[in-house]
């Protein structure tokens, strides 16, 4: 073999070697950001004082650092097919990772990384037949434009049950638009399409047949003006805690683990909500599905400070049939749902409304 030839070999090689390790970079990067997740789980678990327990707490891994290699791995190669699952993973764990602007306000990291990889989808890959994690990642994605991009792979892609799977995550967004009539018509026939054409198709670790059942029990029991089912249950002392007990306040309901990737976020937020309304009538609630070892980790120093449902077998979020999380609920004193949704300000902003309906109880006249 001439000196040539040679050369063309050796590039061909190193191009092919670099092709098959795109892919094996992408699995690298996300088992190696769960065994991170993992590691600080049993360092909180074994946490011994409140000194040790706040610190631990503080260490959470910041997801940051794996979402920028991640996007070395695959922000140049987006229209490649092999990059949709990874980009899926990217779009999940970057919407609660911000930083602070020039003028002091939060703002995502990653948000036009993530407008590059909708943008790419559009363009490269919506009529591929792997679309099902994607869609996944848009039906939990908190940026209204993913339901623009779920309906167009629900009219454009050429496979029936990405169609469905489509469908079904389309309806999930829609769910945060509101409650009117014109966007019921569409949930219903969005979630019909899904349950036709796509039932047995694995999403989420369960089924969109299951999901979409979900979704129908959501808009018949759950929406704004609905009354919420009472939960019954205990704290992680296995007190007795229920919803009816608060009868008469505002409550603020949150389902949320410390796995989820904003957890530090919504933490601070919530307490940040508990202490401003410090002395109204208002109750904070978590139903939380940690371990309940983690969980009394996180509650004996006040780390967070709130009562929580004990609910690692996720049978209190099954009534509410939570699907994404974080999600949160705000009540009124009759326990009439006002608001579902992420946390954040429109959650303070109901249940500031709701308080100032609460006429004060005038004092009793002493005869």
């Amino acid at each position: 073999m001439n000196r040539l030839s040679c050369l063309i070999a050796l590039f061909s090689l190193l191009a092919f070697a670099r092709t098959t390790a795109a892919p094996a970079d992408a699995l690298r990067i996300q088992k190696n950001y769960q065994a991170s997740m993992d590691k600080w789980a049993l360092e909180m678990r074994i946490a011994a004082t409140p000194e040790d327990r706040a610190k631990t707490w503080s260490s959470r891994p910041d997801a940051t650092p794996s979402a920028k290699e991640m996007w070395a791995a695959i922000g140049s190669s987006l229209n490649q097919e092999w990059t949709l699952e990874p980009a899926s993973w990217f779009l999940r764990i970057t919407p609660g990772l911000l930083a602070k602007d020039e003028t002091g306000t939060p703002q995502p990291i990653f948000s036009k990384n993530c407008e590059t990889i909708r943008k790419a989808i559009e363009t490269s890959h919506l009529k591929s037949p792997k679309l099902t994690p994607v869609c996944s990642a848009l039906a939990a994605s908190p940026d209204p434009r993913s339901l623009a991009l779920l309906e167009k792979i629900k009219d454009t892609n050429p496979d029936q049950k990405i169609q469905g799977v489509a469908a079904l995550g389309a309806a999930m967004q829609l769910k945060t638009l509101g409650d009117n009539a014109e966007i019921m018509a569409k949930r219903l026939t969005y979630l019909r399409k899904a349950i036709i054409q796509s039932a047995d198709v694995e999403f989420d670790g369960s089924t969109v047949a299951k999901l979409a059942e979900d979704e129908l029990y959501i808009i018949r029991f759950l929406t704004k003006g609905r009354v919420a089912p009472d939960l019954v249950g205990v704290d992680c002392a296995g007190k007795a805690i229920s919803l009816s007990a608060n009868q008469g306040k505002v409550i603020v309901l949150l389902f949320w683990n410390s796995n989820v990737s904003d957890a530090k976020r919504v933490v601070e937020v919530t307490t940040a909500l508990q202490n401003k309304f410090k002395g109204k009538p208002l109750a904070v609630i978590g139903v939380n599905n940690d371990t309940l070892e983690k969980l009394r980790v996180l509650q004996s120093d006040g780390t967070v400070p709130w009562p929580n449902f004990s609910d690692p077998k996720n049978e209190l979020a099954q009534q509410y049939r939570v699907g994404t999380w974080p999600l949160v609920y705000v009540l009124d004193g009759e326990r009439k749902i006002h608001y579902s949704g992420a946390p954040g300000s429109f959650v303070e902003l109901t249940a500031e409304a709701l308080l100032a309906e609460i006429k004060p109880t005038a004092p009793a006249i002493e005869k």
